[in-house]
């Protein structure tokens, strides 16, 4: 026996232990309904699942080393990266940190504000579209996929418009934004939120109420609320599960708190609460709840923060970032759950001496080994759709 031999692993003792009758499979890195470059080692008994293992890190690309080597501000761009679906999630959560430690989060303008919740709540409904247009794909139904890309191009362009870019768009700065919104976006969008309200309607009616897929993710998936918490899971996946936790409430970040709006959560009503129905349903009350926050903050754009001549969207930015030394951890609402950064500085640089960075998706793919144990190979496909990962945080 060697004694400096390493202990194997709970998932080495799985493997190593399975039966002759059982088969080892790989599901990915470049199976198309993984979204993404993730590895799935399935133990299967026939069609029956006995066992998930995922292997992550295909998409590694250094975020936190990025982020210890440059300033605040030039770490922006690499924040757009990570969830690259919710860009302007991420840099809000980045954003509000950073002016956190430097004590100037109250003197943001009431303007750049609402301009950071209707840009964040845009990118919200896109990275929604994004998850329920690929579900269908992955259940087998294919007009609403080509229903929610037709809707989300009208938000990429609208935020194109804002910053220049259709994806990674480095708009919220510390200490203020990129650029003030062109003239007539406020318009543009209220005519956007027109249009959207019927086409999310029949979007609705079409899959979500579809007999087909509801049998194909009712009582599939079953995510208990105390398995949940245990493994960390946030957002929509957390909210399925029935407990109504949502940063933008509890922790009233921005101007969320001045801004009316529910917090949908799974109740079971077509199976299970917690099944993949659940959390598929969540996502698109959440989309409707968005279009209800983006109408307030154009209207508060319009009568009690209106452009102004002289209002200058960059007049905050502190010249030099040097937070005092501490440790801060800084989180926010992001599509897929919580994200968070947590700083570490010396107070001698304007750079960080270290940066660690909680991924949603992370904690939320690493309860799929267990709500996929005695399903069928079929159901997986399904599991993780619902799931609604993006590699690029994943993995960071």
């Amino acid at each position: 026996m060697n004694r400096n031999a390493p202990t194997p692993t709970r998932y080495e003792k799985i493997i190593s232990g399975a039966s002759a009758t059982e088969m080892i499979l790989n599901v990915g890195p470049q199976h198309p309904s993984t979204h993404g470059v993730l590895r799935l080692e399935v133990i299967t008994d026939g069609e029956i699942i006995k066992e998930v293992i995922p292997h992550v890190g295909y998409l590694h690309r250094c975020f936190e080393k990025h982020a210890e080597n440059l300033t605040y501000q030039q770490t922006i761009p690499f924040t757009d990266r990570l969830d690259y679906l919710a860009s302007m999630n991420n840099s809000h959560a980045w954003v509000m940190g950073v002016e956190r430690m430097l004590g100037i989060d109250k003197d943001i303008p009431g303007r750049v504000e609402y301009i950071r919740v209707l840009v964040s709540e845009l990118n919200r409904i896109a990275s929604h579209l994004i998850a329920l247009g690929t579900y269908g794909i992955d259940i087998g139904a294919f007009t609403p996929f080509l229903w929610c890309f037709r809707d989300r191009e009208h938000i990429m362009n609208m935020l194109e418009w804002a910053s220049g870019s259709r994806m990674l768009y480095n708009y919220i700065w510390v200490g203020g934004l990129f650029y003030d919104l062109p003239v007539g976006f406020e318009e543009r969008c209220a005519e956007f939120v027109t249009y959207f309200k019927p086409k999310m309607q029949e979007l609705d009616e079409l899959l979500t109420r579809n007999q087909i897929f509801i049998s194909r993710t009712a009582n599939v998936g079953v995510l208990p609320m105390n398995v949940a918490i245990d493994y960390g899971c946030s957002g929509p996946m957390l909210r399925g599960s029935g407990l109504k936790w949502d940063l933008r409430r509890i922790d009233g970040y921005s101007v969320y708190p001045e801004i009316d709006f529910d917090i949908p959560v799974g109740k079971g009503e077509m199976g299970t609460t917690g099944d993949c129905w659940d959390r598929f349903k969540v996502r698109v009350d959440e989309i409707k709840e968005s279009v209800k926050i983006i109408e307030q903050c154009i209207e508060q754009l319009q009568k009690n923060h209106k452009r102004t001549p002289d209002f200058d969207p960059r007049a905050k930015l502190p010249r030099k970032i040097n937070p005092q030394a501490q440790d801060y951890y800084a989180r926010a609402e992001n599509p897929k759950g919580e994200l968070g950064f947590y700083f570490i500085t010396d107070g001698k640089t304007d750079i960080p001496k270290r940066v660690r960075c909680r991924a949603p998706s992370f904690h939320n793919l690493s309860v799929i080994s267990e709500i996929s144990r005695g399903i069928l190979m079929a159901d997986l496909i399904a599991i993780i759709g619902s799931i609604d990962i993006v590699l690029g945080e994943l993995d960071r």
